[in-house]
């Protein structure tokens, strides 16, 4: 199996397992051209002293760092699976040959999590991974890539649905969705000059750290070929709870009350996007007012800072005192304003925006778990941003769905402090041998890495000695038997 190795530079050097450390005067601060490089082996080469004619000196030694690279390359693992076989008893016994991650495939999980990483992470195309691979001395086709991409997506979708599970499970989520080009030969068919629509990557988060809570952080995102609102519905079918996003129309059934009168779903509206629309006001005619808003609300954003990462009760003692107020008065400013102000500008549709919504807005100085701003949901999709850019578009509405997969592995494992590449490979490697009932441990909050061949390769030792045992009782049964036809005793 194919599989990724680092080169070792020949060289002559003593390999340790001490990282490097900073200058010992003090670690490397902003601006600093000193790397960070505490995960990386250390190299040391000694120069000897040439011979000299000084009998009286004594050794010191100067010490200098270089940060190097070590180029990685492709290898194929090959696996020898030797077999041993009775004259006797004609019985035969072999290993099992070891589990891959793709059925038939020849790309090892450390290549396809490289693969996956690449392109959904570092935002690699496939073509350029192919240039990448050739340059290696392999030339792996795209159309191959896609493949395995495919597959390797499909064998990890187990742990993808139950991080979508488990995410749409808490009672406070941010939401957010951005747009992404995806091929439609039907359209072209149809006689449309681009064969190409708008479908769309939403993406929801869980993440209580900044009030301290206890459940891990956790991303999911899901691919639909539209924005209709039945899309976010069908997500936060199962959803109980606050669910902070913008003022999409799509969310707003999620926010009625159900036949029993009951509201399943509480909206929390974002200051950032009420901040950016005065701020596009300001920017374009420099107005007054639209700059006392902004100041506003950075006094709201100042206190924030403050209690970012403090219990949800500290957080909700702090906004009753400071930040209730200046809310209470911004509203009466608010309203104010609007009397004088033309009714049909930028500046007045701005402060409508934030009265019809003002229940949503204030919902941050009621529970000390809200967050003021829905950024945390922005920052999730950005990386979905940033790929469209690269790759452009989907080849098809499955691969949209192979993003969204990928992207909520990855961002996931990310956001419980995992080396995707390293937590990847591990899984792809396990997973298929992994019992169903136990896949919960290898969700990105739960694994733990270097246990995946001890289960299965003493239950093959079990086999094989049980097969040698069964064999030498044949044999021994066989052997008595003719000892006894062949002797008096009978």
């Amino acid at each position: 199996r194919l599989q990724l190795q680092i080169r070792l530079p020949k060289v002559r050097s003593t390999i340790t397992a001490t990282p490097w450390s900073l200058p010992k005067d003090g670690a490397a601060g902003p601006g600093s051209r000193t790397p960070h490089h505490g995960s990386a082996l250390c190299s040391t080469r000694v120069k000897p002293v040439p011979p000299v004619a000084v009998p009286c000196a004594s050794s010191a030694k100067d010490v200098t760092e270089i940060l190097e690279f070590i180029a990685a390359k492709l290898k194929i693992v090959e696996t020898a699976r030797l077999k041993k076989s009775c004259r006797h008893c004609q019985t035969m016994v072999q290993p099992e040959a070891p589990s891959r991650p793709v059925s038939r495939g020849m790309a090892g999980p450390g290549l396809l999590a490289h693969i996956l990483v690449s392109k959904f992470d570092d935002h690699i195309p496939l073509y350029r991974q192919n240039e990448i691979f050739a340059r290696q001395g392999v030339e792996i086709p795209r159309s191959t890539l896609i493949d395995w991409c495919g597959q390797a997506v499909a064998v990890l979708r187990p742990l993808t649905d139950m991080i979508r599970q488990e995410v749409v499970g808490a009672d406070l989520l941010h939401a957010d969705d951005t747009p992404i080009q995806v091929l439609d030969p039907r359209l072209r068919q149809a006689g449309k000059p681009r064969g190409v629509k708008e479908g769309r990557i939403w993406t929801y988060l869980r993440d209580p750290r900044p009030w301290g809570g206890s459940d891990p952080p956790a991303v999911a995102y899901w691919f639909s070929p539209d924005r209709k609102g039945i899309n976010p519905q069908t997500h936060l079918a199962q959803f109980r709870g606050i669910l902070q996003a913008d003022a999409y129309a799509g969310f707003r059934d999620l926010y009625k009350p159900d036949a029993t009168g009951t509201v399943r779903v509480r909206e929390a509206a974002c200051w950032a996007h009420l901040r950016r629309a005065f701020h596009d006001v300001w920017k374009g005619s420099f107005s007054t007012i639209a700059r006392e808003v902004l100041e506003q609300i950075g006094e709201l954003y100042d206190i924030e800072r403050q209690i970012t990462g403090h219990p949800a009760p500290y957080r909700l003692a702090i906004r009753q005192e400071k930040s209730r107020p200046r809310v209470a008065a911004f509203h009466a400013w608010c309203e104010a304003q609007l009397a004088r102000i033309p009714g049909k500008g930028e500046l007045a549709k701005a402060i409508r925006y934030a009265l019809n919504r003002w229940a949503a807005f204030t919902l941050f100085v009621e529970d000390g778990r809200v967050a003021i701003d829905n950024n945390p949901a922005e920052r999730a999709i950005r990386p979905v941003c940033v790929g469209r850019k690269n790759y452009l578009f989907a080849g098809s509405d499955a691969g949209g769905d192979n993003i969204a997969d990928a992207m909520t592995l990855i961002e996931s494992a990310k956001l419980s402090g995992l080396n995707p590449p390293d937590y990847l490979a591990d899984v792809l490697a396990r997973i298929n041998e992994h019992k169903m009932n136990r896949l919960h441990e290898l969700l990105p909050w739960n694994w733990k890495p270097g246990k995946r061949e001890l289960i299965p390769t003493l239950a093959c030792c079990m086999r094989i000695a049980l097969v040698h045992a069964a064999a030498f009782l044949v044999f021994l049964t066989g052997a008595i038997g003719t000892w006894l036809v062949s002797s008096d005793f009978c």
